[in-house]
């Protein structure tokens, strides 16, 4: 599986509405104050953590991981191209929040557990994993069958690894994290075109455009949908 490249580039992820209530819900979950150190794991392009630092001012710049390292990302972040795992081991900071968003389901489930493990040695007292991923059960993107389709495996093995995240974990609380999007249909189709959610790395040019035709046809102008992503909340203690 190659890079993400587009996932939070000219979508509903990159809008200034999206960025502004995502980080509402954080600080609903964690207790974050200027002093606050953050770290992000698959921060993008940063636009998220250089909204939460103007938002909290924080004195302490908060650290982005990405395999990618965008032209355009965030100057109000450290980024650092470095795998995850390489980062939290050898990092003698800890932290009061660790984001992990729609990220952890590119690991396999060792990987998964094992980083979750290290992470919570890398929380302050007070500090917390927030884990977001595409709701399994409800999901409402807009796809075309072949999309769909490996889009349903994908989510299926997704439950399974949020199953052992649970069992490994004693202190452990969900939430859900919903944002209304409205998109034009010819913006959508472009985001498909530059294969904006991993399930479209692996299709070919051919079946992405059949996929675009399909869209093309089934759907109005405007899409009308709900991003619903569900949230794993891991304490220190």
């Amino acid at each position: 599986m190659g890079p993400l490249k587009n996932w939070d580039n000219k979508t509903w992820l990159s809008s200034q509405k999206y960025i502004k209530s995502f980080n509402r819900f954080i600080l609903n979950q964690v207790k974050l104050n200027r002093n606050s150190r953050i770290l992000d794991i698959g921060c993008g392009r940063g636009k998220i953590l250089a909204n939460l630092s103007n938002k909290l001012r924080l004195l302490n710049k908060p650290i982005g991981l990405d395999i990618e390292n965008h032209k355009d990302k965030s100057k109000k972040i450290i980024f650092k191209k470095i795998d995850a795992l390489s980062y939290v081991s050898k990092t003698k900071l800890t932290f009061d929040l660790i984001l992990i968003k729609q990220t952890i389901h590119l690991l396999k489930k060792k990987q998964a557990i094992k980083l979750l493990s290290i992470c919570k040695n890398k929380l302050s007292p007070n500090g917390k994993i927030v884990i977001l991923s595409l709701d399994p059960k409800k999901n409402e993107i807009p796809a075309f069958q072949l999309m769909n389709k490996k889009l349903n495996i994908s989510l299926k093995k997704d439950e399974k690894l949020f199953n052992l995240i649970l069992k490994n974990q004693n202190k452990i609380v969900i939430k859900k994290f919903v944002f209304h999007v409205q998109i034009l249909k010819t913006k959508y189709l472009q985001m498909i075109k530059n294969r904006y959610i991993s399930t479209l790395l692996n299709l070919s040019n051919n079946q992405i455009n059949n996929g675009i035709s399909e869209i093309q046809k089934n759907y109005g102008k405007v899409l009308k949908f709900k991003d619903r992503l569900i949230c794993f909340v891991i304490k220190n203690n």
